[in-house]
């Protein structure tokens, strides 16, 4: 028998307060995120001792499905997945109480995950990460040097960060850098799942603009919705948007278990990057000339999923992470 997806009190809970918080705030990012902080939220994964819920990364990806359903643009993914999933998990406790309680009061984390960096003499860093998210706003930069894992001040020394056209690149010159509890880490996993649960709300909640589309506009006297056609194209979304969000899930448990299934990871990476963006632009061809519109929402759901599939690396990679993790069971 398979796994049991179904909510417990506690996470219908999470999902019921983030849908307010995030459905009554229509500022500006910085003060949902604010506001985020204030409802609990961004400690769900941190430990009670250091002020959080100690619920881990399921309850994670509720929450960043959630802001993915509203398209949120706040540092969500980068500072639960990216840096307090990891921390929890390989931090020692002196790194847990220096760097989580500021989480709780919207301090931003970050990881650089690809790029080619080297370790020297003393656990010194020098090379250059590409694509680091919310670098900018970052106190502190999780890095992966292989099979390590290490803290960066983005102030210290020898750090540059610069504006790229997906983001941010951090480069490193000699830089003093300490190492993530015994340094022994893998940054990507929690990542993963993060994305596919941040993909995961992006998709919902563009099916859920385009279901009220369809269902409110009327031509030749009658609802989008009636016709043979949009039905067709309104249910591939849905069954893709289902698939994605089973598939989330069992990325969030995958994640949760130190043993846990790196398929279950790359499956729903794979499918988020094969299938969520076609599936978005038969939500923008629904809406009609609305969909072109570079003012209307749907076009946040798009920006975000595209930015999270350059993140995975594209649905070919996935696909052979996926693959190389079959051999790596048979053998």
């Amino acid at each position: 028998m398979g796994p049991d997806f179904a909510l417990d009190d506690t996470q219908e809970a999470i999902v019921r307060l983030a849908g307010e918080v995030l459905g009554d705030h229509d500022g500006s990012p910085r003060g949902l995120w604010k506001s985020l902080g204030q409802a609990g939220l961004l400690g769900l994964a941190v430990p009670v001792e250091c002020g959080g819920a100690g619920l881990g990364a399921v309850a994670t990806g509720l929450l960043l499905t959630e802001i993915g359903r509203h398209a949120a643009g706040v540092p969500a993914w980068s500072t639960l997945s990216l840096g307090v999933l990891p921390v929890v998990r390989w931090g020692s406790p002196g790194q847990q109480r220096d760097l989580l309680p500021a989480v709780l009061d919207g301090r931003v984390l970050t990881a650089a995950l690809a790029g080619q960096i080297t370790a020297g003499r003393g656990g010194r860093l020098t090379g250059t990460c590409r694509d680091v998210p919310d670098a900018d706003q970052a106190y502190r930069v999780l890095v992966q040097a292989g099979e390590t894992v290490a803290l960066v001040d983005p102030a210290a020394p020898g750090v540059t960060i610069r504006p790229t056209p997906g983001g941010f690149a951090l480069r490193l010159r000699d830089v003093a850098a300490e190492p993530l509890g015994d340094g022994k880490g893998d940054l990507h996993r929690y990542a993963v799942a993060g994305a596919c649960a941040l993909g995961d709300g992006a998709l919902a909640g563009a099916l859920r603009m385009t279901a009220g589309h369809v269902r409110d506009r009327h031509q030749f006297g009658r609802p989008l919705a009636t016709f043979q056609a949009v039905a067709q194209q309104i249910a591939d979304v849905y069954i893709a948007a289902r698939t994605m969000h089973l598939a989330a899930l069992a990325a969030s448990w995958s994640a949760a278990k130190d043993d846990g299934d790196d398929a279950d990871l790359w499956t729903a990476a794979y499918w988020l990057c094969s299938e969520a963006l076609p599936a978005l632009r038969t939500c923008h061809h629904l809406h009609g000339g609305l969909g072109l519109a570079a003012d209307y929402p749907l076009h946040r759901h798009t920006a975000l999923v595209r930015d999270l599939v350059r993140h995975l690396g594209g649905a070919e990679h996935c696909l052979d992470r996926l693959g190389a993790d079959d051999v790596h069971r048979a053998d």
